[in-house]
């Protein structure tokens, strides 16, 4: 169950970003809201996941799917750069966290 707490820990932690940049374009209390609630309920499902995983391993992973969910989010919303060595660079940081997966 920690897994599955910290994929979602992961995912709203995407959320909370994405809410941040929302905030930077436009404060009104929509953007405020995504950020409050992407960090509350990822701050709050990872504290759950870390009950049954080891610190290290469940920050290492939340903040990888954090890196990696930003930076495709980026890509995919905000015009971000798609060139080909990023890409790269964000599989590495993707494929470190699902090491971390299979080894735990």
């Amino acid at each position: 169950m920690g897994w599955i707490f910290l994929m979602f820990a992961g995912m709203f932690e995407v959320v909370g970003v994405v809410g941040m940049n929302q905030i930077n374009k436009a404060k009104n209390i929509r953007s405020f809201s995504l950020f409050i609630v992407g960090i509350v309920m990822s701050f709050g499902l990872l504290s759950q996941a870390m009950k049954s995983l080891p610190m290290g391993t469940s920050y290492a992973v939340w903040t990888g799917i954090g890196t990696v969910g930003g930076a495709v989010v980026g890509m995919l919303f905000y015009g971000e750069s798609k060139d080909w060595k990023r890409i790269v660079f964000i599989a590495m940081v993707l494929s470190a966290a699902v090491g971390l997966k299979l080894i735990s």
